[in-house]
């Protein structure tokens, strides 16, 4: 026996281990084969076709440009000339020129000192005057300075002061100096005050004073060369544009362009649109999986929810790329986001729509106006299409969406300067758009429903029509319990509207909670139509296994039916394991036995789990008994309904779903209000005399 444990425990670990790599590689998939088909189908539609070109060979046909390129050699050359046309900057060194005055003004010091000094002899003066020769005159000039008179000499200096501070204050560059040092020799030789020797004299000290004092300022020339060349603007070769016309002869150039491209069969794969593709595609997945992981893990938990996202987002996305032969702003983008708003979550929906908006942008040239619109009518229609209860509100979300494409559309265009015959053109093909993803919504919304087993408002609002086969036979063969269910779906929907759960699920459940019935309807008490009751002629455990057995038919013909798992769950979870009292106490007083196994007279579904099932177990309850209930009056119905609430609880059928105390205390105040209107007190009519009304008449 112990042997059999262990055996059993590793074929049960073997199991979970299976289950666990078979879910993993079902994630895996999921990644690798949208993947694939994004990458493919964009690359087909980005990689140009390829051709044998040389230069000097004529065009087989008209070879356009598969997306916007740059003319770099265009662009290379117009760059250059504008270059070329930036004048150099410069810059003057102010200091150059207070250092050349300043030595001069020392130069003239010192020889006005040695003038003073009339000890010396003019041989000893000349020497001292060598020595301080900073100006480099000859001989002939320096003894000239000490020879003549004193207000010749002072004229020089003054004017070696002027003309260095004339010259220099406009700044002198390296290669003017020779042209400004004649300018000085023609100035000082137009002085008639000056003698020949005088003249030369002055036009020495002035040249040898002044120096370059304005140079090439590289940094703000290069600055502006840079300004200049980022000022050109690129010359791009726009999507569809003709590079070569057919038969023309193909030139070096132009062969450079085709080569950029990837259009020549010489430069090989473009190995960076491969990459760039793969890199924009693996950010989608991750936004999308990223999303489902943190902010909503029941869908990422969901295979078959998993696998819906996907297979809507690819069927979308080749839809609309072959739409792109008539228009891009035809392309039926919102699909995606009004199906998986209706199917799933809305803020789920406009996820989905940012990546579809981004990877056909991608497959459309990078057009930021088809993405502007796509963005916004794709997040309209994600938004209007959550709570939808009606197929036409489908259609009034597809024409939100066309609205804001035309909006969206006329705005651009404006801000374009696009011509008016173009943006009406783009307007009409935008109004279609919303409608085309209304109709693609409608027609394949069933198919995901039924496919992928998605219960949405559509259906359960097609559920309650009351011509439907189950609730139609319910109504013929035990009127009784449908006019119960109707109650009950009454009391269910307040009771979920109040506490913020799923109001028409509990309704529409509560309709089908006791289908099970049908296969003995005449055994449950509000389909006996005399007094007479079948369960006075048998046993009570035979009573209470038909009573409880209602719950399993149920589940057989809800399954039978084909209807969604959710409202099945209910009809099996609506009894709970509740304990049938009435057959049990009537068997303890039968059998007089008080050791009665209560097992044998409870129900055997499961507890409810979620807080529709719980209402709809509460609501059956509380129908049931205040119907039974004599003069039922809004004291004693809100005593019953408090008692029945605590039974409940106490009875512990409510422990294992994620309703609260103040939930229930919202549930009961619901029931009193929707029964209060059902057994209000009626106004008693007095009797009328009938034969005085014939005898009036």
């Amino acid at each position: 026996m112990h042997f059999l444990k262990h055996i059993l425990k590793d074929i049960n670990k073997n199991i979970i281990i299976k289950f666990f790599k078979k879910r993993r590689i079902n994630y895996i998939m999921l990644i690798i084969i949208p993947f694939f088909i994004l990458f493919f189908s964009t690359v087909a539609t980005l990689a140009p076709q390829k051709y044998e070109l040389e230069v000097g060979q004529k065009a087989p046909e008209d070879l356009k440009a598969p997306r916007d390129i740059e003319d770099k050699e265009e662009t290379d050359r117009l760059i250059q000339k504008a270059i070329e046309s930036v004048e150099p900057r410069e810059k003057m060194d102010p200091t150059i020129q207070i250092d050349s005055k300043k030595k001069a003004e020392r130069f003239f010091k010192g020889i006005d000192q040695i003038r003073q000094m009339e000890e010396m002899s003019e041989e000893e003066k000349l020497i001292l005057v060598k020595d301080k020769n900073v100006l480099k005159l000859s001989e002939k000039e320096l003894l000239l300075l000490l020879t003549i008179a004193e207000k010749d000499l002072k004229n020089i200096e003054s004017y070696t002061y002027e003309m260095i501070m004339q010259v220099m204050s406009t700044g002198i560059k390296e290669e003017e100096i020779e042209k400004e040092k004649k300018n000085i020799e023609s100035y000082f030789n137009g002085i008639k005050e000056f003698n020949a020797s005088m003249r030369l004299l002055g036009s020495q000290i002035v040249n040898h004073s002044i120096q370059p004092n304005r140079f090439l300022d590289e940094e703000t020339t290069e600055q502006k060369r840079k300004e200049a060349e980022e000022s050109v603007e690129k010359v791009i070769i726009k999507k569809g544009n003709i590079i070569v016309n057919e038969g023309e002869r193909i030139t070096k150039e132009q062969l450079k362009i085709l080569t950029n491209v990837g259009m020549t069969k010489q430069e090989g794969q473009d190995l960076s649109l491969y990459l760039g593709t793969a890199l924009l595609i693996i950010m989608v997945q991750f936004l999308l999986i990223a999303y489902l992981y943190v902010f909503n893990r029941e869908i990422f938990d969901s295979l078959p929810k998993m696998y819906l996202i996907w297979i809507i987002f690819l069927s979308v996305y080749l839809v609309s790329k072959t739409t792109y032969q008539i228009s891009n702003y035809v392309a039926p983008v919102a699909t995606a986001a009004m199906l998986i708003s209706i199917l799933l979550d809305a803020k789920l929906a406009m996820i989905v729509n940012i990546g579809m908006s981004v990877l056909l942008t991608l497959n459309n040239g990078n057009h930021m106006g088809f993405f502007i619109t796509t963005l916004i009518g794709g997040t309209i229609g994600a938004f209007s299409g959550a709570h939808t209860h009606q197929r036409s509100n489908i259609f009034l979300s597809g024409l939100l969406v066309s609205m804001s494409n035309v909006v969206g559309m006329m705005g651009i265009s404006l801000i374009n300067h696009y011509e008016w015959y173009k943006m009406l053109v783009d307007s009409f093909y935008g109004l279609l758009n919303g409608i085309f993803c209304a109709i693609l919504t409608v027609g394949s919304l069933p198919f995901w429903e039924s496919a992928f087993h998605i219960l949405t408002p559509l259906r359960l609002l097609e559920l309650s029509n009351p011509n439907q086969p189950v609730l139609k036979k319910l109504l013929l063969e035990a009127p009784g319990t449908y006019h119960h269910s109707i109650i009950v779906g009454n009391l269910s929907e307040a009771a979920a509207d109040a506490i913020g759960g799923d109001d028409l699920l509990a309704r529409v459940s509560a309709y089908y909670h006791d289908i099970g019935k049908l296969k003995r309807p005449y055994l449950f008490k509000e389909n006996q139509l005399t007094c007479e009751n079948p369960h006075d002629k048998i046993g009570p455990r035979l009573s209470a296994k038909i009573i409880t057995s209602h719950v399993k038919d149920g589940i057989e013909m809800g399954k039978k039916a084909k209807l969604p798992e959710e409202i099945i769950e209910i009809i099996e979870q609506h009894h709970g394991d509740t304990l049938v009292k009435f057959f049990y106490h009537k068997a303890k007083t039968e059998e007089k036995n008080d050791q009665l196994n209560d097992d044998d007279f409870r129900y055997k579904g499961r507890k409810p789990q979620s807080k529709e099932a719980a209402i709809v177990m509460l609501a059956d309850s509380v129908e049931a008994a205040v119907r039974s209930m004599p003069e039922p009056t809004p004291e004693k119905m809100k005593n019953l309904i408090k008692k029945i609430i605590k039974d409940k609880v106490e009875d512990e059928q409510l422990s294992e779903c994620p309703i609260t105390l103040k939930d229930l205390e919202k549930v009961a105040t619901s029931f009193q209000t929707v029964l209060s209107g059902i057994f209000h007190e009626r106004i008693e009519y007095p009797e009328m005399d009938t034969k005085k009304i014939e005898v009036a008449k």
